[in-house]
Formats: structure tokens, sequence, C-alpha cells
């Protein structure tokens, strides 16, 4: 195993560790202007948002990219792996980047983070661009025709082997993972290598997996009865909904039912020939998409 010094990719933006919410959390940060808040996905780390990090600055935006708890150089700590105790984190990375709102952009699970803080941290929440990520009240009905993804879900729920599972032969099963769940073509032999090293961290395939345990079992429990009863509140900050067409592991029929949980402005668009990692597989398009609804949210006062 390594050290969390892979997280630290160069480029041109500025590493930071940020205090908040009891946590530190590691940030890739460039540019000025309105924040603009980025979430990754499983099994990934900041890096995903590579492509959008430098579109979105160049537009005049400050653009940061955080490693979520339990993932890349941030904190792992042994709980805390909920939708609810994940949103606070994200509004307290908000307030800790001395903002007083932001545009949170999440994928996957960051995605779920991202509608989670909407309603649960409003003030803190501009505006959402949710990427390959349907709502939380919407989940059940995009489960049953996951499959690939589905399957990766419940086999989570076992103890200890999925974790070994993803760490054998260097793990090799992340990159299995990526190939599956993507358009043909992706990913390229560095990228799927940089996401294996960071999968290589201590911890971080067991955290990343408490994330889908607690999706799953809170469905039967007291606190996700709570989630799902606070979740029906619609959300009223302008969304945004990229989705890759050819996403089997969250197939865009589904996801496109979120739109019944938005009160606000709402958007979709689907990305031709894209999986479940559209920021990546095609990122002009998605950063293109990106910066032109940004334009119309970042800066109108609420």
């Amino acid at each position: 195993m390594l050290d969390d010094s892979v997280a630290y990719v160069d480029g041109p933006w500025r590493h930071r560790t940020i205090g908040a919410a009891g946590a530190r959390f590691h940030v890739a940060e460039l540019g000025d202007g309105p924040l603009v808040l980025f979430l990754h996905g499983f099994p990934q780390f900041w890096w995903a948002w590579r492509a959008q990090l430098t579109a979105v600055a160049d537009a005049g935006y400050r653009a940061v990219a955080a490693d979520l708890r339990g993932y890349g150089a941030s904190d792992k700590p042994p709980r805390g792996y909920d939708l609810i105790t994940l949103a606070q984190d994200a509004a307290g990375l908000v307030r800790a980047l001395g903002a007083a709102d932001a545009v949170v952009v999440g994928h996957g699970v960051g995605g779920l983070v991202g509608w989670t803080a909407a309603v649960h941290h409003p003030d803190r929440v501009r505006a959402l661009a949710a990427v390959a990520a349907p709502h939380p009240s919407r989940m059940g009905r995009t489960l049953v025709s996951m499959g690939p993804g589905a399957r990766h879900l419940l086999r989570a729920q076992l103890p200890v082997l999925p974790e070994h599972r993803l760490l054998a032969d260097g793990c090799v099963r992340v990159g299995d993972l990526l190939r599956e769940w993507s358009g043909p073509g992706w990913p390229d032999e560095e990228t799927e290598k940089r996401y294996r090293l960071a999968f290589s961290i201590p911890k971080v395939s067991h955290c990343s997996l408490e994330y889908h345990r607690w999706i799953f079992r809170s469905r039967w429990r007291l606190d996700g009865a709570r989630y799902n009863a606070r979740m029906r509140r619609p959300v009223r900050v302008p969304v945004l909904q990229l989705h890759g067409t050819e996403d089997r592991a969250c197939p865009p029929h589904g996801a496109r039912a979120s739109q019944g949980m938005v009160a606000g402005p709402y958007r979709w668009k689907g990305i031709p020939g894209a999986g479940h990692f559209p920021h990546e597989e095609r990122p002009e398009e998605v950063s293109r998409a990106l910066v032109e609804w940004l334009g119309g949210v970042a800066v109108v006062e609420r």
C-alpha cells in the first residue's frame, strides 16, 4: 500500500488541506470568482475533475475539487459515511473556503451528496449539477434497472471480502469497474493507473464501500426513514443533470425521473456515447455544458 502522496497530482492547481465539519479535507483549487465545488464519485478521487477545473477556472470561477471523506488525502475516520454527514462535510467546506455559498457539482455518490446538501443546507448550495447521479428519492426506481451498478451495491454489503477484492493484484478490480461502467475506449492506461494507485492508499477501499453500505442498509433503518422523509422536500435551487446516454451502471431513463423532485429551474443534458463517467469520457462536451449553465446560475442573486 502507498501513502496519500499519490493524491497530490501536479498541475496548474494548488493543493490545500482544509478543516471542515470536524475533519480535514484535501482540495485542489484553481481560479478566482464565484465558488464551484466539485465532488467526485466511486472509484475515483478529486483528479476526476481535472478537465473541468481548468475549463471552469478559465471561465472566471474559483474551481475547487475535494477528496471526499475516506478518499485520497482527506481524513478517513471510522464513521460518517451516511449522506447526512457527507452533506455536512460539503456545507462545511463551502464555509471553510470563505464563501457564503457555492455551485456544487457532484458525480455518482458525490452527486448524491450534492442532492442531499441542496435539501439539508440550501443556504450553502447556490445551484447543483448532478453528473450520473439520480435524486436519492429516485434511487429505488433506478436500482431496479441498474445492472452492473446494482450488482456492485449488493456485493458491497458483505463484510471484509469486497475490500480485499478491490485491493487484490494492485487494485486491478478498480480498473475493471471503470471499464465495465464506461463507454467503449475508456479509460486509457494512465488514467486506470492513477485510480488504482489512489485505491492503494490505506483505508480507501473500506471507506469507499461504507458509502454503499449506508445507502443500501439505511433503507430498512430508522435513520434512513428520517433521511428519506426529509429528502421528499423539493430542491428549490437550479439543477443541471448531465448523464451519459450509454450509462449501464445508472441508466439515464431512471435518473431522469429526478426532475419530479426539483421545484427550481431544471435542465437535462444527455452526453452521447458516454457511460458512467461522462466528465472524463467526454470532457470537452461536459465542460462546455457546465460553463454555459454556470453563466446563468453562479452570479444570480437569490
